[in-house]
């Protein structure tokens, strides 16, 4: 298997794309200013076992889809990019499959997303699946809120959360009126 990455710009800064033979493997929005540091594909190696190698233009495509995306477009990445889930495992691979069904513009708690991944009761194991999702904003963990309707925290960036919400939810509500 081989492993390449490139970059792609948004609003909160390049994020590392890196793709299988198999599709994209890790979206990651790092909180480091600079994406290339080394410690960043470090960790990706890690967990693939691999070096990913430098590709300019591996992210095109997906480049013009997140740039559609933050434009407010409903864009759901799994009908244009091939995912390869190998870093979401078990049930976190269960619920983040579950999320990605979460339609453009709408929440849902915790809960119901364990409930909709088969383990009602894992409320607490939906948050870490989040937390440790592979596919940052393309698969849409920010779309999962408290029960009480709070959005709670997005890694160390809650206002990055309310911000893709409200993006979404004023874009359904434009394409509604």
């Amino acid at each position: 298997m081989t492993y390449r990455y490139d970059f792609v710009p948004t609003p909160f800064g390049d994020a590392l794309a890196v793709f299988s033979d198999d599709g994209i493997v890790r979206f990651d929005l790092s909180e480091a200013e600079d994406p290339t540091v080394p410690w960043l594909l470090e960790s990706v190696a890690l967990s693939l076992g691999a070096m990913p190698e430098p590709d300019a233009g591996a992210a095109d495509e997906l480049a013009h889809l997140v740039a559609e995306y933050f434009e407010g477009l409903p864009i759901d990445f799994r009908e244009h990019v091939a995912f390869d889930w190998r870093l979401a495992t078990g049930f976190s691979g269960d619920a983040l499959r579950a999320i990605a069904d979460i339609p453009f513009g709408e929440t849902m708690s915790y809960g119901e997303v364990a409930i909709r991944a088969g383990r009602p009761r894992a409320a607490r194991a939906v948050g870490t699946a989040c937390r440790l999702t592979p596919f940052s904003v393309i698969v849409p963990v920010h779309r999962v809120v408290r029960s009480d309707g709070s959005v709670g925290q997005y890694g160390a960036y809650p206002e990055r959360k309310r911000y893709l919400i409200d993006l979404e939810r004023e874009a359904a509500r434009a394409m509604v009126d």
